[in-house]
């Protein structure tokens, strides 16, 4: 693995949603320039652009007509190029984001294989035929809602689509795709990019002989989508996606470039481990196990941890990002203490964390009314779905202009939560017991910590409401503790405290003990 990664911290940037330029009301790659020293401050080893290639936007660049080339709302190559230069100097590597699972239906390679069964690309993307009785092939449900099968009346076949019907699966059993897939990965590898974060990487191949998937028992209540009627043992996670992975991985090695997979699965962290366990897989992989986790408790943080004991890779830890109900709502009540000690836990687990715009200042999940919703997703489950659009409002910049300094035109593509105003990063600035102020506090510690970067992970026998585990690295050790509850807590220290590194709310070391407030939190040397 390249070194920076294993104890790296990378951010996530929703390019639409940073920083816009050029007054369109809809962020850019000069806007993303702009803001790279104020990303450079924070202390992170990398940015994760999220994806800014040609798209129709149907699922907002997740459907990718063009895997070599920049939408021109973001921009162009040329600004890319500027962007990855200026990052590089400032100390920033540069991962962007891979759609190799599916493709837009707009792209020319899915415009020649529905043409025809005989076209050179015909076996380009996942076709079957129908049921005798015309039905889809099998039971599979999309994520987005309804089957994942659509019809196609030149081909007389259905094609396959694990999200929106313009996003149809490619072929990944098919060598000239890997072919193709690698190409595009080898065009921004040239252009200097420091790895990849691979969406739904599980998703990469499904099972040959499109068997049914078995139902699954769920909890009392209705779930919010049909996909959550199901286990999912056919329609993702096959192994024949590593052969690909393999080949990736090759190519990777060539450039020193790393790969982190995002693991979608009923079952997250063996599939983590088995995509991560080899040196001919992924450099790192997360899941949703902790960005769904909707309540903070020891528990969920220790389950996350037992998952990897004893596994040969490496994990990677997020608490938001654009799919999600941010962490400050949906883990801190939107708590500017609680959301410090949640943002310090996600820093001192042993793997790499990733950061998400917004993250820093505390932001809370926005409230987008019905008739602005733009996402998808959010639209064909509103009102019992996730609600992207909350996790994808505009980052708020500058309290006094009017909107909040994220763009120099009248508008912003979607709106500006009010209570964001007031959270504005240069307002934090100002705060030195701001959110943003304690996000850099708490990553010069970790950077200056071997242990807390890539050290041993040991969890501690603590009082019912703390979170309490140990790091260490060589001769360095650092004991974190943590107070989810507004009530106070005295814990015994399992060892002498030598030097305090940082604290939330009230917490000390006094006469042998750890004295945590209600939200609070402590770190400190032994």
């Amino acid at each position: 693995m390249s070194d920076w990664l294993r104890g790296g911290v990378i951010y996530q940037i929703y390019p639409r949603s940073f920083r816009d330029s050029n007054g369109d009301g809809v962020g850019d790659l000069k806007g993303i320039v702009e803001k790279l020293e104020y990303i450079a401050e924070l202390g992170v080893d990398a940015v994760w652009l999220s994806p800014f290639f040609r798209s129709p936007m149907k699922d907002y660049g997740y459907d990718v007509s063009d895997y070599a080339d920049v939408d021109p709302m973001f921009g162009s190559l040329n600004d890319f190029d500027m962007l990855v230069d200026r990052a590089h100097k400032l100390g920033i590597k540069v991962i962007i984001d891979l759609v190799f699972s599916h493709s837009s239906d707009q792209h020319a390679w899915f415009q020649e294989s529905r043409f025809s069964r005989e076209s050179a690309k015909a076996d380009w993307y996942v076709w079957a035929d129908a049921k005798p009785d015309g039905s889809p092939p099998n039971n599979w449900q999309a994520m987005f809602g309804g089957p994942s099968w659509t019809w196609d009346s030149r081909r007389r076949q259905y094609y396959l689509h694990n999200f929106l019907p313009e996003q149809p699966d490619l072929n990944i059993r098919n060598v000239h795709v890997q072919d193709a897939l690698l190409d595009a990965a080898r065009f921004w590898l040239v252009r200097g990019v420091d790895g990849f974060r691979l969406d739904v990487v599980n998703f990469y191949a499904h099972d040959a002989r499109l068997r049914d998937n078995p139902p699954l028992e769920i909890d009392e209540g209705t779930p919010a989508r049909p996909h959550q009627f199901q286990r999912h043992l056919y329609d993702r996670t096959q192994p024949e996606a590593f052969e690909f992975i393999a080949r990736l991985r090759e190519l990777l090695n060539e450039h020193n470039a790393v790969a982190i997979g995002e693991i979608e699965d009923e079952d997250p962290h063996p599939v983590q481990r088995d995509y991560t366990d080899t040196p001919q897989k992924l450099h790192s992989a997360y899941s949703f196990y902790l960005l769904r986790s909707e309540k903070l408790t020891p528990h969920i943080f220790q389950q996350a941890m037992e998952g990897w004991e004893g596994a040969p890779g490496w994990p990677s830890w997020s608490l938001s990002n654009h799919d999600v109900v941010r962490c400050a709502t949906r883990l801190a009540n939107e708590d500017p203490e609680l959301t410090k000690v949640v943002l310090a836990v996600l820093l001192t687990l042993r793997g790499t964390p990733f950061l998400y715009q917004g993250d820093e200042l505390g932001l809370p999940h926005a409230d987008v009314a019905y008739e602005r919703l733009l996402d998808p997703e959010a639209i064909a489950f509103w009102p019992h779905g996730i609600g992207r659009d909350g996790a994808r409002t505009p980052m708020p910049w500058t309290v006094t202009k009017p909107l909040v300094g994220f763009t120099v035109g009248d508008d912003s593509w979607l709106p500006i939560d009010y209570r964001h105003r007031a959270m504005a990063a240069d307002v934090q600035e100002a705060d030195p017991n701001s959110v943003l102020h304690f996000t850099r506090e708490m990553l010069s510690v970790r950077r200056a910590s071997k242990a807390l970067r890539e050290g041993r992970y040991t969890p501690l026998e603590a009082p019912p409401q703390v979170l309490a585990h140990e790091r260490k690295a060589g001769d360095e050790t650092v004991i974190c503790a943590f107070n989810f509850t507004s009530d106070p807590v005295r814990w015994p220290l399992p060892a002498e405290a030598k030097r305090t590194l940082i604290t939330v709310g009230n917490a000390e070391i006094r006469d042998g003990a750890a004295v945590l407030d209600g939200a609070s939190a402590i770190l400190f040397e032994t």
